[in-house]
């Protein structure tokens, strides 16, 4: 296990691989529809609190794919992972970029709407 500080380093291969976040749980069960709302307001709003409008772009379209799509999309864009569940990333100019988990995953007590 590598030192939590370091950084990926793309000139010897050690590209972290993105993974699914671990199960989670909102503090309340939430519908399908509250979640997708939670995830638009922050992807609306998250280019305003600094870094790269083509960086947040890139991991909205990552988050939101498969994740081999996923990984070819932060790797094309030049994101540096720093958390393989996409938590925390970097851009090449050192911009910090923090995802909550709603927009990665689905929470465990998701209420299944009819």
């Amino acid at each position: 296990m590598g030192c939590a500080g370091s950084s990926q380093a793309k000139a010897d291969g050690s590209v972290k691989k993105i993974r699914k976040p671990k199960p989670w749980k909102h503090p309340q069960p939430i519908t399908k529809s509250q979640l997708i709302q939670m995830r638009d307001e922050f992807w609306d709003t998250a280019p305003h609190y600094g870094g790269r409008k083509e960086i947040w772009d890139a991991l909205r379209a990552a988050a939101e794919a498969e994740l081999s799509l996923a990984q070819a999309i932060v790797d094309s864009a030049g994101v540096i992972v720093q958390n393989a569940d996409l938590t925390i990333c970097y851009d090449e100019r050192g911009a910090k970029y923090e995802l909550p988990k709603y927009v990665l995953s689905e929470p465990t007590n998701l209420i299944r709407e009819t």
